[in-house]
């Protein structure tokens, strides 16, 4: 549930910080004091698209922040824990910036986070029912989903979208195979000869570097010789060779030696100069022993090189590219067979076909068993709606095609009366009918509902009397199961609160703010009073609105 609400420079809100309990709180106050801004704050938190003008005038940037706690949340607290994003077992905290520039910052739980974040997560904490519901009501596509999401087929309708899609991508393998059956042969041909060309010469990762070494070497076979012999002359071999000066440099410094302690360092370094010298002697013998003059594997090499160079330049390709190539094209190649496999393909679609009909049969049972209890229940709430007699039903039309949305359309209808036929909601119900079945869709939709906090923003538009009642007394109920926020403008319904908020405006030397205030027992009164009387509140007026408060008041 919502425990606290932060904000500072946002729109006409300067700093408030609101604690919020269990219950049904509502928010009231005069037309154009700002008690939609709190809705709006909510909806930023939980994802919804930012601009610079939400920054209060004169402000960097508006700072939003929201605590809920989420203690018996265990679904939460996976989606947390997967997306890196956990924090206290008990909260979860909301953190949203907006600069001037319009650019906007995110994070949960300290860790930063994206608005497409913050959208998941907040379908598990909070769901917002606008002023306008009612007017998105009558879109098909509205009607659906309320009724996947009342029977609890969302997560299902996901996934038969997913298997429509995979169906329609089978069936279009199949007719790109048929329609490019011709080019597909072409291209195969194609691949054959290119794999058929190159697999003969048999590139190998690496050869050709390979190639490159061994052909440097017996190319220079001679040179290498003749150049190592003379080092082995000038080291060994010839009459003042190295070696033998050497030796005879460190036989006189060891006699010296006997005489000054002190040529010790200089005989130890030309001890190992001579240890170093014999080693590069033996190396360089050996290197020598190895090299040989071999026209025939030189020749060889040139032939392998040249065929190697000459096919890569037909294909435009560097020769160290050839096997890589190679393989691309074998794999193409298998592509290719996959994609003329008629049979193959065609048993793709039936499957396809028998995945999404599986799911799509499944989503319907849950619609059709859905949609008997919602009449039922919204029927129910509409007698107390100064609907008398009225009945809602939730019809399932089946479809001639099916569709990514299943095998049924979903279409609400009401009959105005027990004897009249119930006609399309679009076709039927007035402005304010609709706004009141809009309601009771609402209210007995969110009994069901495992978000733990509801809001409501004046969704009472154009009820009143025993209507406007009733419906906060359905608040009133709901506010047992859920933490229950509304923003209204009827005292009817701001009386069955348990809680009340007042916001205000106010003027400053910067210009016009809003205030928000929790209300005691006598400021409610007092508020009551004034949504009842308007600007003059009289004894009498005041005396209506402590007889309307008393029920809830006494219980507290």
């Amino acid at each position: 549930m919502l425990l606290t609400l932060r904000l500072r420079d946002f729109v006409i809100v300067d700093s408030i910080e609101l604690h919020f309990a269990t219950g049904f709180s509502v928010l009231t106050g005069e037309t154009g004091a700002g008690k939609s801004i709190l809705i709006d704050a909510l909806g930023l938190l939980l994802g919804d698209r930012a601009d610079a003008g939400v920054v209060r005038h004169g402000a960097e940037k508006a700072e939003l922040a929201a605590e809920f706690g989420i203690a018996e949340d265990d679904a939460l607290h996976a989606l947390l824990a997967e997306a890196g994003l956990e924090g206290d077992a008990d909260l979860c905290l909301l953190r949203r910036t907006i600069d001037a520039g319009g650019r906007s910052r995110a994070w949960v739980n300290g860790h930063a986070a994206t608005t497409a974040q913050l959208k998941q997560i907040g379908e598990y904490l909070v769901d917002i029912h606008g002023q306008h519901a009612h007017q998105r009501l009558v879109r098909p596509d509205a009607q659906r989903e309320l009724l996947d999401a009342y029977c609890g087929a969302s997560q299902l309708t996901r996934a038969m979208r997913q298997a429509w899609q995979a169906w329609k991508h089978a069936l279009e393998a199949v007719a790109a195979a048929r329609a490019n059956a011709e080019s597909m042969a072409s291209e195969r041909e194609r691949l054959l000869w290119q794999i058929g060309e190159v697999r003969a010469l048999s590139p190998q990762l690496g050869e050709w570097e390979a190639l490159q070494q061994e052909h440097a070497r017996l190319s220079h076979a001679q040179s290498l010789l003749a150049g190592t012999q003379s080092s082995l002359d000038a080291l060994i071999d010839g009459e003042e060779n190295l070696s033998g000066r050497l030796g005879t440099v460190l036989a006189t410094i060891t006699d010296l030696l006997a005489h000054d302690p002190q040529l010790g360092e200089i005989h130890d370094y030309l001890q190992a100069v001579d240890a170093n010298l014999d080693e590069a002697i033996h190396a360089l013998r050996r290197y020598a022993g190895r090299v040989e003059l071999d026209p025939e594997r030189l020749s060889e090499l040139d032939r392998r090189m040249d065929d190697l160079y000459r096919m890569a330049r037909k294909y435009r390709l560097k020769v160290e590219e050839l096997p890589e190539s190679l393989e691309s094209w074998q794999h193409q190649l298998e592509a290719l067979d996959r994609g003329a496999d008629l049979d193959a393909l065609e048993h793709a679609v039936v499957l396809a076909k028998q995945q999404w009909l599986d799911i799509a049969k499944r989503v319907s049972a849950l619609r059709h068993a859905g949609a008997h209890q919602l009449s039922t229940l919204v029927s129910t709430e509409m007698q107390q709606m100064a609907m008398a007699g009225s009945r809602f039903e939730t019809t399932l039309l089946l479809q001639d095609e099916p569709t990514q949305h299943g095998l049924e359309a979903i279409e609400f209808r009401v009959a105005p009366h027990a004897a009249a036929e119930a006609r399309s909601l679009a076709k039927v119900a007035s402005g304010g009918e609709l706004s009141r079945i809009s309601l009771a869709l609402q209210v007995v939709a969110s009994q069901s509902a495992h978000v733990p906090t509801l809001v409501f923003d004046e969704v009472d538009v154009g009820i009143g009397g025993r209507v406007a009642e009733t419906v906060g007394q359905l608040l009133a109920r709901l506010g047992a199961r859920h933490q229950v926020l509304c923003i209204t403008h009827l005292p009817q319904v701001a009386a069955c609160a348990t809680h009340q908020f007042q916001v205000r405006k106010q003027m400053n030397e910067q210009g016009v703010s809003s205030h928000i205030d929790a209300l005691n027992q006598q400021a409610r009164i007092e508020e009551i009073a004034r949504m009842l009387g308007g600007s003059e509140i009289t004894h009498t007026v005041r005396q209506h609105a402590a007889e309307m408060l008393a029920p809830v008041l006494g219980e507290r």
